[in-house]
């Protein structure tokens, strides 16, 4: 029988494969992973409903000092601000007490949130798609498969013209240091390239998480723009404080990409209470 060869992150049936898994945690950061895990169930108790690690960490990428942990919490009920609240007072105290990590990221939801009809092809797709169960049950049952077309383009990454202003607001708020800005470049390097390589995803006809990647899948569709891009790609795993590159992002290279994205894809289904 012919062994089956996966193509671009799709399965036999090209649909995506769930990308990362418990066994791919480096050495170095199970300590960590396991302090969390174990804190989670002490700090919300019986209203935890599931976990989820997402990221390097799970994929197995990770770099020692370099790298954060990224947690998504999902809670029997819509969560509280207190329960915002001790998920951020939670990440402090692990970063603090784990070197080997620099920072920790955690999404909150409720269950119902992630299984509505209107998050089935954006929270639903991460959780299906990118996220590694850690506790609780696995809500992706509940998920559908996914293909890399342009449905779930449209409704991932489709409001980047709605998150621009946003973005010039924090630029211009964040303080004038390159250290405050470079948490900023990353950000948003890391979400521009994200955007780039969804919108020609269906084309590429694949997945993968892998920046340079992304970055290289883009500029084969669009190399007048591919540079800027690869560039993006860098910076998203080495941001500097450039205040010129925020600029840069937020005026040419974002509205650009924005206005492309919804030419090709559409604009994302509104949400009643989307976050930059």
């Amino acid at each position: 029988m012919p062994e089956t060869v996966h193509h671009r992150g799709l399965d036999a049936q090209g649909c995506i494969e769930r990308e990362g898994a418990l066994g791919r945690i480096p050495h170095a950061f199970r300590p960590v992973v396991t302090a969390a895990r174990d804190r989670l169930i002490d700090l919300y108790g019986g209203r935890l409903d599931s976990t989820y690690l997402y990221g390097s960490i799970p994929r197995g990428t990770a770099r020692v000092g370099r790298s954060d942990l990224d947690l998504l919490v999902v809670t029997r009920q819509e969560p509280t601000e207190e329960d915002r609240s001790a998920a951020r007072s939670l990440g402090e105290a692990l970063d603090k007490e784990f070197p080997e990590i620099d920072g920790v990221g955690t999404l909150l939801y409720g269950r119902t949130r992630l299984l509505s009809e209107p998050e089935t092809y954006d929270l639903g797709w991460f959780l299906a798609c990118l996220c590694t169960p850690l506790l609780g049950e696995d809500l992706a049952e509940y998920l559908p498969r996914y293909r890399p077309d342009s449905l779930l383009a449209r409704e991932t990454n489709g409001d980047l013209a709605l998150l621009l202003p946003r973005w010039r607001e924090r630029i211009a708020t964040v303080q004038d240091t390159d250290e405050a800005r470079r948490p900023l470049v990353r950000f948003m390097s890391r979400h521009l390239v994200r955007t780039g390589f969804t919108l020609v995803m269906p084309r590429w006809n694949g997945w993968t998480s892998d920046l340079g990647e992304m970055a290289g899948a883009f500029g084969a569709y669009y190399p007048e723009r591919a540079e800027e891009m690869r560039a993006a790609a860098v910076l998203g795993h080495e941001p500097t404080g450039d205040a010129g590159v925020l600029r840069s992002y937020v005026d040419d290279l974002g509205p650009w990409l924005a206005e492309e994205y919804a030419r090709v894809h559409g604009v994302k289904a509104p949400r009643p209470d989307d976050i930059a």
